[in-house]
């Protein structure tokens, strides 16, 4: 049985200058999106609509406005409705920490249409530019929640050889690194399969629609090995809030694939 290493939350420190591990986290986390984003560009069925590396510059700023706003005011709507409604301006509070992924999903879909409709850019082909260069981004942040020692796992079997204890949970009680584990579910290999289903020409709107499915499916399974957040607990059918989210993903993402597939192919 493993103990959580207890980083110091602070990665380097000038003077009274401190930078934290999570900020690093997300610094990694666009860097990779905008390496990953030039190479997306440059694929042929990109080039030939006059995509540039500057469009990728402008939709990693849009985007951070997306995941900022939808992350925040997501998760005040899906995880603390009635505590932010008597204290909305507690939602800008964000030093105090509560993000959302599917409410940053939302605000970025929101940003992103927003620039495709001011570009003049087809919202799906936006999209699919933009949907391979996430998971790096998610890996990177469970990264963050692992050092922060934060979002830690259910309890496991302590013969499990990773099973590991996280003081912050106030418990001695063996525990899965769910971090870890949707750092590579959700992370690594989602990047994997969107990036080589992604080199290939598809119907517009297909790679996005993959992501969604992708994404749905793997956390919904990550999601049997994370503590659900303790003023939720198990909702109904035995399932978290985090799988609920993921429902109308999975099944929007499916619905996408079909329907992009009846359309003309290619772009």
């Amino acid at each position: 049985m493993l103990q959580h290493p207890q980083f110091d939350p602070v990665a380097i420190a000038i003077g009274p200058l401190a930078v934290h591990w999570y900020g690093l986290t997300y610094l990694v986390a666009f860097g990779l999106f905008w390496w990953l984003g030039t190479r997306r560009v440059a694929l042929p069925q990109f080039a030939a609509s006059g995509w540039t590396k500057r469009d990728v510059e402008d939709l990693l700023f849009w985007g951070v406005l997306g995941v900022v706003i939808g992350g925040r005011v997501g998760y005040a709507l899906f995880y603390k409705p009635g505590q932010y409604l008597a204290n909305p301006l507690e939602i800008l509070m964000l030093w105090k920490g509560g993000m959302s992924f599917h409410g940053g999903m939302l605000g970025v879909i929101v940003a992103l249409a927003l620039w495709a409709r001011v570009r003049g850019r087809p919202f799906l082909e936006v999209m699919d530019v933009v949907a391979p260069c996430v998971p790096t981004g998610l890996a990177s942040g469970r990264i963050g929640n692992f050092i922060n020692g934060e979002l830690w796992g259910r309890q496991a079997d302590a013969s499990l050889p990773w099973a590991m204890v996280f003081p912050q949970s106030n418990t001695a009680i063996p525990r899965h690194p769910s971090q870890l584990y949707q750092f590579l579910l959700e992370g690594l290999l989602l990047f994997a399969l969107l990036w080589w289903y992604g080199q290939r020409e598809r119907a517009r709107g297909q790679v996005a629609a993959a992501f969604l499915v992708g994404y749905g499916v793997l956390r919904f399974v990550a999601e049997f090995f994370r503590e659900p957040d303790s003023f939720l607990g198990i909702l109904a059918l035995g399932m978290s809030m985090g799988q609920w989210l993921c429902v109308p993903m999975i099944a929007a993402g499916v619905a996408l694939w079909l329907w992009c597939g009846r359309q003309a192919p290619g772009r």
